[in-house]
């Protein structure tokens, strides 16, 4: 099933800590919001893509469990961006000074931040364009690196800020690069 949006506005809005709300009054969706206010209902995932999330969330964990520069977080995890959005990635990763400086109450709602780096796996029901549009929001709101793997070409698409999308066809790997020094991801 491909995510469902809708459309709140002009006849409703609703403010950062009223959209969490409504995310923890219905735990069994997984919610984001665009910057315009549009609510997007998303599916589960099938269980080739969930193993994926798996991995990868593992992967970079580990990475971040030897290194320690920062945090990681799942698809679970609200990110309020600058433009307002509030996203979820399916792998993010926080350098650790921005982490640190977040309050504790801060640390406990939707963060406000966008992520220095994270990913985006496209599953057989999701829209690639949408998730390039979601890819391009992440840069735009300050994503040092961001990787959108999409399953179903075999590529992987890598975002930077000020660059050109660079494509990989049927990587078996990826880098961190500068951003996530000696991260190497298994695909």
């Amino acid at each position: 099933m491909t995510p469902l949006t809708l459309t709140l506005k002009p006849v409703y809005s609703l403010s950062n800590d009223q959209f969490q709300q409504l995310c923890w009054a219905n735990p069994e969706l997984k919610l984001e919001r665009t910057r315009q206010g549009e609510l997007v209902i998303m599916s589960p995932t099938g269980g080739e893509t969930g193993r994926k999330n798996s991995q990868l969330n593992f992967q970079v964990q580990l990475w971040n469990q030897k290194y320690q520069l920062g945090e990681v977080f799942d698809s679970s995890t609200g990110f309020i961006l600058p433009n307002g959005a509030t996203r979820s990635p399916d792998v993010a990763w926080v350098e650790k000074s921005r982490w640190e400086a977040l309050t504790p109450e801060q640390r406990e709602k939707f963060l406000p931040l966008c992520p220095n780096f994270v990913i985006e796996l496209v599953s057989p029901s999701d829209s690639v364009q949408k998730t390039r549009q979601k890819m391009e929001e992440y840069r735009e709101n300050g994503c040092c690196l961001g990787w959108l793997i999409n399953r179903p070409e075999n590529q992987v698409e890598i975002y930077h800020p000020d660059c050109e999308v660079e494509v990989l066809s049927l990587p078996t790997k990826v880098f961190g690069e500068n951003i996530l020094k000696d991260l190497e991801i298994i695909l």
